[in-house]
């Protein structure tokens, strides 16, 4: 085996170390950033002529720029090593951004950081490991196979300063050219960077560790401390129990209820339910909306470092008396429900509703919150905030996302490999995936329909939506500055009992009001707590639902 790897690097024409370090620059410079130059393409104010070589300039830039920084970095003693770490991340980071428009930046590697197995084996596919082979794999054995010259150290600096200064040479003359449409551009489109493999994965993953890392041993700061609830004098005897629904890459405008021309809502549009139609997320993606809803922070002040050692919405539910309870059918609450009862599923539904590796159907939820309930004992008087966190419409494996029975759009997109499938077949999947959903909220409302020793009421609110395929967009976490409305704009739903309307009715009057109105993840925590009849300074008035209408009284 060494005579044939001998043979084969005696045919291999021998490089200088500056020369292979020219040779990776190329590399990674040109071939594992072609969707970067598509969309740099894309943004050119030129035409025709003009326009070739601005994107040709461009090329080299990146190029000069790669190679001056191989000449610093790269040695003969750590040049290979070195050059296959960065075969690795850029050609990893390529696929998600040439195949699915991804953009790496920190929210990006804070969702690899809280993935789970199920979710990274979604994304594994044919085509993944045909790109793997052909631009990591064969790279990685031809740096390998390929021989260097050895070169006197004298040699090696005078020939590496010689590169050095005629890339920035080339880099200066082009930048000066250009610079006023280069400062365009990326002032409007800051987000570009994060298409440029591999330093987006590297610089991300430096951002992720310096602001977005959980810090250890950090003290649990306690909120809302005077929570209590404040009785409802028009009230019966009845507890209140709440049922929120964490939905799962949902997006508003693929909701019939919300004007889609598919009816993908067939069952909720028979349920007497308020829709709002007009509510954005927190974030694009689940680390940080999930978070971020439960935290009372809103949006624009949302500060993940506090929110990580601080307590939040169920904390003060639970505080001011409610039984809290966490059901989980996705890769876990981001840390909010830390604090509070996590329900396991009996076996017996595990085996009904999961496959062989675990992953479940959200009918489970529907099973478990049925069994939570019947194990409540009937003269237990204790409300209670229950949490359902679904699976929903994660990608890319939507075909997963429904069974059989509701998979009522054909053809549909049966693989992981979604940007080898027709857009009808995307959709398709996408939509049979919110049908599912449709089905699973009825059901939920159908069970607290029977449910007659409380006054019941259910809240669903997707984290963030999903792109498939707009504006060459897949999935979602797209920085939320430019993330498109499919990923930003989210559904959002309510259903009372009788007895909870009968009892609250300025309340669900002042909804009923709301259903047209921009509304946020922001409206969560104090809308949530006020409907919950829990009082606390922390809530902020001006994202409560139920003082936007003069008719609702604040109870004292």
């Amino acid at each position: 085996m060494l005579q044939v790897i001998a043979k084969i690097q005696q045919k291999i024409p021998r490089l200088s170390l500056s020369q292979f370090n020219l040779v990776l620059a190329l590399w990674l410079g040109v071939v594992l950033n072609l969707a970067f130059y598509q969309q740099i393409q894309q943004l050119t104010p030129y035409t025709g002529l003009k326009a070739g070589l601005f994107l040709a300039a461009t090329v080299l830039v990146v190029v000069a720029l790669y190679n001056v920084l191989m000449q610093f970095l790269q040695w003969r003693w750590n040049s290979k090593l070195l050059a296959s770490v960065l075969l690795i991340i850029g050609g990893l980071s390529a696929y998600f951004v040439n195949s699915l428009g991804v953009t790496i930046t920190s929210d990006q590697v804070q969702n690899m950081m809280q993935t789970d197995v199920k979710e990274v084996q979604d994304l594994i596919s044919p085509q993944f490991f045909i790109w793997v082979f052909g631009l990591v794999i064969l790279p990685l054995l031809l740096i390998w196979l390929l021989p260097l010259h050895k070169e006197a150290l004298s040699t090696v600096v005078a020939k590496k300063g010689l590169h050095i200064v005629l890339s920035l040479i080339l880099m200066s003359a082009l930048l000066f050219v250009y610079f006023v449409d280069y400062a365009a551009i990326f002032r409007e489109h800051r987000d570009l960077k994060g298409m440029l493999s591999p330093q987006n994965s590297i610089a991300s993953t430096f951002s992720y560790y310096h602001k977005k890392a959980p810090k250890q041993n950090l003290p649990l700061l306690s909120y809302g401390e005077d929570a209590h609830m404040v009785e409802n004098v028009s009230a019966n005897s009845l507890p209140k129990l709440m049922v929120l629904v964490v939905g799962e890459t949902a997006r508003a405008e693929s909701f019939s209820l919300n004007g889609y021309a598919k009816n993908t809502n067939p069952e909720l549009s028979q349920q007497n339910i308020i829709n709002f139609s007009q509510v954005s997320s927190c974030g694009t993606a689940t680390a940080v909306s999930v978070p971020c809803m439960f935290s009372g922070m809103p949006r624009t002040e949302y500060d993940e470092q506090l929110a990580s050692h601080r307590e939040g919405l169920l904390d003060i539910a639970q505080r001011a008396g409610y039984k809290v309870t966490w059901l989980d059918n996705n890769s876990g609450c981001k840390g909010t429900c830390t604090r509070v009862e996590k329900y396991e599923f009996p076996e017996a539904l595990k085996k009904k509703s999961c496959d062989a590796d675990g992953e479940c159907h959200d009918e489970i939820l529907v099973d478990g919150l049925k069994a939570y309930l019947a194990s409540i004992p009937k003269a237990d008087p204790t409300p209670r905030l229950i949490v359902l966190h679904q699976m929903g419409s994660h990608g890319p494996a939507y075909f997963k996302r429904s069974t059989a029975a509701f998979q009522k759009f054909k053809p549909t997109c049966n693989s992981n490999a979604i940007q080898g499938c027709s857009s009808t077949e995307l959709i398709n999947s996408y939509d049979n995936s919110i049908v599912y959903t449709d089905h699973v909220l009825s059901e939920l409302i159908n069970t607290l329909k029977v449910t007659d020793n409380y006054q019941t009421g259910l809240w669903y609110l997707s984290d963030h939506g999903e792109s498939t395929g707009e504006h060459g967009l897949y999935l979602h976490g797209s920085p939320y500055a430019i993330a498109p409305s499919q990923q930003t704009h989210v559904p959002m739903l309510m259903w009372y009992s009788p007895a909870w309307q009968k009892n609250n009715s300025a309340q669900y009057t002042c909804l009923m009001a709301q259903k047209s109105q921009k509304l946020s993840q922001d409206n969560l925590f104090p809308s949530l707590l006020s409907l919950l009849d829990v009082q606390t300074q922390v809530i902020d008035e001006k994202n409560n639902m139920l003082q936007q209408c003069t008719s609702v009284q604040r109870r004292t």
